[in-house]
């Protein structure tokens, strides 16, 4: 089992330069790297990732960019996220030059020149001694860096080379070009006179009424009968609403590597025994020596290091920063004594106090930082020596020892731009995260001391303005293990799990779960480029599999999971691009018929015309809507009824309406008062508002138009 065990672990143009500066440092510092290594395999020999409109994306330069947003991003986004944002960047470019090629949209050679002016117009690399853009001295830039190639130039502190310039120009054209199609769209976008005078009408006309509203709810759901050919009518003709992407259904049932009681025994054993003191024989020697344990050691900080999985810590906490169940006990020891072992956040502990000591719980201090260049966090303009900067430091102690008044006149020396702005002024607790130098000369020195302390950051003159309540800190030693399944475990685990996979089929995977109190979790809608499973976080190769051409509705498979442990899906829907099945459209559709039949049932039962009588049939009162418009058709106390509002905008006054069937119910309506709007002048107000909204939105929803209209082939699943 042990050899089980080791196999399986194997197992737009810009009008500022600001956004060509940063364009620039974006370009400049991908650098170049090794695509990373996610695709399948490369036996498929695809060169493209995509085809749109006819225009291939390139697999090659494609993965280029995700392997080099994954190293600017260091980490913090997965491959498929890196590799999605690219996606979503190069089908905007595809998408967006195949209208170009449409409508003969090119850049040419004084085009591109004045998009490099609108850019580069603040490098001074750039300008003649007036200030002003000198486009022979951009010329003469890229004619060095081309006679040079591939070597590098230094450029607003970017290095660059002629590969790099273009890769720059390339961005500066597409985003100039982008902008100049934008604004083609943007200028085709009017808004007529009419537009304007409706809108103004439609947000000051308004009427005030009458209404009873009877809710669907009235009506138990128990009263209606709902065939599925009735929903399947309502679901053809609002086909928009339930149409779907490709996606997959799963189930699956998880096995996680947990530590046995038995693991957590033996852990506390280890502890146990390491707190004793313990004789060896030597044979160099020939001797007993006694190897003293936590209990006795002196040097709780090498005995620690060597022991535990929590390192020592050699500062004082306060009662607040221990876990409150057993902060009481740990106060209550004497230096020297141990509570444990004691099982906590999957460790079993034992807790040795140190020592303790009455430290002020708060500190005001001001400071003022000399940094010298090396230190930690220091700027490019730092220029002073470790020495330099001791002794500028030790000149200012001299001066404020002599006269504290002159400490402001002295700030503009000290790089601490923060603290600077409130007269070097810093308020923090014991616990903050401060340099150990500074936090203990703030927290052992007396009100009123003033010194140079070093930390990481330079050399400091500090001065103590006040302390908080004094309270009881101590400092512990945690001797720790982590409890971790043992071999032993991980081998049960893995014959369960076996067991399981063997036991079951489409037919039993639910039943045999039930029978053996194994939890069953349903996944639905996992597209084809999805990597996080719900409850089980990135598992990309469980997408992969139930997109597999050879996996089918039924097919078992069994994962190992990266931190251990395994899981048992099987496929359970393979749902193809178009309608959503029944059961799913059903959620939303059938809850819509019931409602439809619930207004019919309604309607049929109601034979005055009095809205008191309604009411009073219903159980419901008469309420009254004031000063409703059609721009926001929202009835106070009920929510947005559109057809309700536009309704009452045209039924005539003194009369009471037919059933009007709303979002929450039938309403009957009786309109006492409507008052239109006098007429303007001019609309010209409304169409401004009017043609601002659309402007603001025109770049996204064309944009959103154009690739929902595109012929897209997307190869990505094929690498990825």
């Amino acid at each position: 089992m042990a050899v089980l065990g080791k196999i399986r672990a194997l197992g737009p143009v810009a009008l500022i330069s600001v956004i060509g500066l940063a364009l620039f440092a974006f370009v400049f510092s991908t650098g170049s790297g090794t695509v990373t290594d996610v695709f399948k395999a490369d036996e498929f020999n695809q060169s493209r990732v995509a085809v749109v409109n006819g225009i291939e994306m390139d697999r090659t330069d494609f993965m280029q960019k995700v392997d080099n947003l994954e190293k600017q991003n260091r980490g913090s986004r997965s491959s498929i996220q890196a590799m999605n944002s690219i996606w979503n960047s190069e089908l905007r470019k595809l998408v967006l030059q195949s209208e170009y090629e449409k409508i003969g949209l090119q850049i040419e050679r004084e085009m591109m020149r004045d998009f490099l002016k609108t850019n580069l117009a603040a490098f001074e690399d750039f300008q003649n001694e007036n200030g002003d853009f000198d486009e022979s001295k951009l010329n003469q830039f890229i004619l060095n860096l081309k006679e040079i190639s591939p070597e590098t130039m230094e450029l607003q502190g970017s290095l660059v080379n002629y590969q790099s310039w273009n890769n720059f120009e390339d961005n500066i054209g597409k985003l100039g070009i982008e902008e100049i199609y934008y604004k083609l769209i943007e200028a085709g976008i009017n808004t007529a006179l009419f537009e304007g005078e409706e809108d103004y009408f439609n947000s000051n006309d308004v009427v005030d009424f009458k209404y009873v509203k009877i809710p669907f709810t009235n009506v138990a759901d128990s009263e209606i009968k709902v065939s599925k050919s009735e929903v399947n009518n309502y679901i053809s003709e609002n086909k928009s609403n339930y149409s779907s992407d490709p996606s997959r259904d799963l189930i699956f049932v998880q096995f996680e590597e947990k530590p046995s009681e038995l693991d957590k025994l033996e852990s506390k054993t280890t502890i146990t025994e390491l707190l004793e003191d313990k004789e060896e024989y030597d044979f160099d020697s020939q001797k007993n020596i006694t190897f003293q344990g936590f209990k006795n050691t002196k040097n709780n900080e090498e005995f620690l290091n060597i022991n535990s999985a929590i390192k020592f810590f050699d500062s004082y906490v306060f009662k607040s920063s221990l876990s409150k169940s057993i902060a009481d006990k740990i106060y209550e020891l004497n230096p020297g004594e141990v509570y444990g072992p004691y099982s906590e956040d999957g460790f079993i502990k034992a807790t040795k106090l140190i020592d303790t000591k009455f430290i002020a719980d708060s500190a005001k201090v001001r400071h003022i930082l000399i940094p010298y260049l090396g230190s930690f966090r220091s700027g490019p303009n730092v220029t002073k020596s470790k020495d330099q900067a001791k002794k500028t430091a030790d000149s200012i102690f001299r001066v404020l020892s002599r006269s504290r008044g002159k400490f402001n006149s002295l700030l503009s020396l000290s790089s601490d731009e923060v603290s600077n702005e409130n007269d070097g002024v810093i308020e923090f607790a014991y616990i903050d995260g401060f340099a150990p130098e500074f936090r203990d000369f703030s927290f052992e020195k007396r009100v009123g001391s003033i010194d140079v302390v070093e930390t990481d950051f330079g050399f400091h003159i500090i001065e103590i303005l006040s302390q908080g309540k004094k309270q009881k800190a101590v400092k512990v030693g945690n001797l720790a293990l982590k409890v971790e399944p043992s071999e032993r475990t991980q081998d049960s685990i893995y014959n369960v799990a076996s067991k399981f996979e063997i036991a079951v089929s489409e037919d039993n995977f639910r039943d045999y779960s039930k029978e053996n109190n194994i939890k069953v979790n349903p996944v639905n809608n996992i597209g084809e480029l999805d990597e996080n499973i719900p409850m089980l976080g990135q598992q990309r190769s469980i997408v992969r599999w139930a997109y597999d051409e050879n996996t089918e509705t039924g097919d078992i498979k069994r994962f190992s999971l990266q931190n251990g442990g395994y899981v048992i899906a099987m496929l359970t829907s393979i749902n193809d691009q178009g309608m959503m099945s029944y059961e799913k459209s059903s959620i939303t559709a059938l809850p819509k018929v019931k409602n439809q039949k619930k207004a019919e049932k309604i309607i049929k039962n109601i034979s005055s015309s009095n809205l008191d009588e309604i009411a009073s049939q219903n159980n419901v009162e008469v309420q009254t809507a004031l000063s409703v418009n059609l721009n926001n058709p929202v009835i106070s106390g009920v929510g947005n009824e559109p057809s309700v509002v536009g309704y009452a905008m045209g039924v005539s006054k003194d009369v009471t309406s037919s059933a009007i069937i709303g979002n929450s119910g039938v309403f009957y309506i009786y309109v006492t008062d409507r008052r239109k709007a006098s007429s303007l002048e001019n609309y010209q107000n409304m169409i401004n508002m009017i043609s601002s909204t659309r402007s603001t939105s025109v770049r996204t929803k064309s944009y959103t138009a154009l690739k929902d209209k595109a012929d897209i082939e997307d190869f990505r699943s094929t690498f990825y």
